[in-house]
């Protein structure tokens, strides 16, 4: 099966946006990423979108950005995943020749704008149920698989420490990470309480801003002439709606699934992976999905990620951005993590930042409360 190209990628301004809405970020996150792959509006007959404060967010950008009848719109919601999730469907597309040039984009005014503060009151059947218990807001339900962890693991929460403290190092050498200040563990441990055992830095920033990539055809990527960043696999799954109470097992995530299926469509091992996008919700968020991917075994995490694994010089470099623990988190930050991926394997950063000869990187999405899960694998060509 032909392999879609990464061809582009970029975000809008991120952090605080108060005078753009989630369209604005959106679309010029899109126009920025087709600049970057040296294509144009008139040149994209593909659309995918999920997030948006709007129903119908596919159509809307279109309209928006005044796109000429695309052949391929995609909409499907499932969280933080539905980016690594389009690949597959922009992929096979692409192998029935329906699009070219495809662009996967998203949009939040999540910390600025008028949603910022959603209400309680009930939006699903099921929610009747939950929020009589306290589970309001993601949190909490995090909060309750991670200690389901501990609980079966032993993993502590100076292990979960660590991986915010690898992220931060990242950050640090990331000029639009939010928060680039060193931390340690004793920070982390001693940060605000929030639902334990999470304190304030196990937990991901809440920004405005948006994202994009745009994907080409085999074809079109060698008339631009670019570096062929392929998208060689890609899967998803999911195991239960919105509510953690109905999650089969809170140790174990749909990565379980995706991972081995993305892993044997791109022909790799764990031994050929240089650069991991691992979604961050939370710290648990990270830690299990590593579990679940298979880059240790299953209740092991706590031990794989102490000692600066993850960190600039590690074993496993992980969200060499900064994360959504650090960098930035408007809502749906799959997105970013392809964003982030493209770029390691393109080369475009300079000293520490950059991972010595790239070329094979997995970039990881989470929806819901470890809901959904998506996996794609991407490889630098030759």
């Amino acid at each position: 099966m032909a392999e879609p190209v990464l061809a582009g990628v970029a975000e809008s301004d991120l952090g605080e946006t108060p005078d753009r809405n989630w369209l604005d970020n959106a679309a010029i996150a899109t126009v920025r990423a087709l600049e970057d792959a040296g294509c144009t509006l008139d040149e994209v007959d593909g659309v995918a979108v999920a997030g948006g404060e709007d129903y119908m967010p596919a159509l809307l950008l279109s309209e928006y950005l005044d796109l000429d009848t695309p052949s391929f719109l995609e909409g499907t919601e499932i969280g933080g995943s539905s980016f690594e999730h389009f690949c597959g469907h922009v992929r096979d597309a692409m192998a029935r020749e329906e699009a070219d040039v495809v662009v996967v984009a998203y949009g939040s005014s999540s910390k600025t704008g008028s949603d910022r503060d959603r209400s309680l009151e009930e939006t699903h059947p099921v929610d009747g149920f939950v929020r009589p218990t306290g589970l309001f807001r993601p949190p909490g339900a995090y909060a309750m698989a991670a200690r389901r962890h501990m609980h079966e693991y032993g993993t502590t929460e100076e292990q979960l420490a660590e991986i915010a403290v690898a992220t931060r190092e990242w950050a640090a050498m990331n000029p639009k990470a939010a928060q680039r200040e060193p931390i340690s563990v004793d920070d982390v441990l001693e940060s605000r309480p929030i639902a334990e055992p999470f304190n304030l830095l196990d937990c991901c920033l809440v920004s405005d801003g948006g994202g994009a990539v745009v994907l080409v055809s085999e074809e079109k990527a060698r008339e631009l002439g670019i570096p062929e960043i392929a998208v060689a696999g890609v899967a998803s799954t999911s195991t239960h709606r919105q509510d953690i109470s109905e999650m089969p097992d809170m140790t174990t995530t749909g990565a379980a699934v995706t991972g081995p299926k993305a892993f044997a469509q791109a022909g790799i091992t764990h031994d050929d992976v240089d650069v991991a996008e691992i979604y961050d919700s939370f710290t648990y968020t990270a830690l299990v999905t590593l579990e679940d991917l298979g880059f240790c075994e299953k209740g092991d995490g706590g031990e794989f990620v102490s000692g600066g694994a993850t960190a600039p010089g590690g074993e496993l470099p992980m969200n060499t951005q900064g994360g959504g623990l650090s960098y930035c988190h408007p809502g749906h930050f799959g997105i970013f993590l392809l964003i982030e991926a493209a770029r390691q394997l393109r080369g475009d950063y300079e000293g520490d930042r950059q991972v010595d000869d790239a070329e094979v990187a997995v970039a990881h999405g989470t929806g819901g409360l470890l809901s959904s899960s998506s996996t794609v694998v991407l490889r630098r060509e030759a």
